[in-house]
């Protein structure tokens, strides 16, 4: 007997801190810090236009001659993030995750950011499977 694949919403963080294109570098980069995540979906009239991370963020400041002031997270970000529902399967978008390297997945309902799931999801997920299902 197969047990049932979890989906990504029971993981994911819920109502993920957004920005929007035209928000400076030491501001997202204030967000990523006040709220101790590492991803920031870019949104523009509620529709997701970007990704931009805190690795994105220290290879721009890491630059010379580059003012963070003057940098707009619109010329920093991942245009066509990795992208899932709520109700997408745990195993397939991990693998997906894994397949690219991506640190992480926007998910979307209709059109509308309502998490975002991270290979520190992904991992808290493996060890709660690893313990409820696992154990003998």
């Amino acid at each position: 007997m197969s047990k049932h694949i979890p989906p990504i919403e029971k993981y994911m963080s819920t109502s993920p801190v957004t920005v929007e294109p035209s928000t400076t570098l030491p501001r997202a980069k204030q967000l990523l810090q006040e709220h101790g995540i590492r991803h920031l979906p870019v949104v523009e009239r509620d529709v997701l236009v970007g990704l931009v991370s805190a690795s994105d963020l220290r290879a721009i400041e890491g630059l010379a001659g580059v003012k963070p002031e003057d940098v707009r997270i619109k010329d920093v970000m991942r245009e066509k993030p990795f992208t899932c529902r709520p109700d997408s399967p745990l195993d397939a978008t991990v693998n997906e995750m894994v397949s690219h390297k991506w640190g992480s997945a926007v998910v979307l309902h209709n059109q509308r950011v309502v998490g975002i799931f991270t290979s520190i999801d992904a991992m808290r997920a493996l060890v709660e499977l690893a313990q409820t299902r696992l154990v003998k």
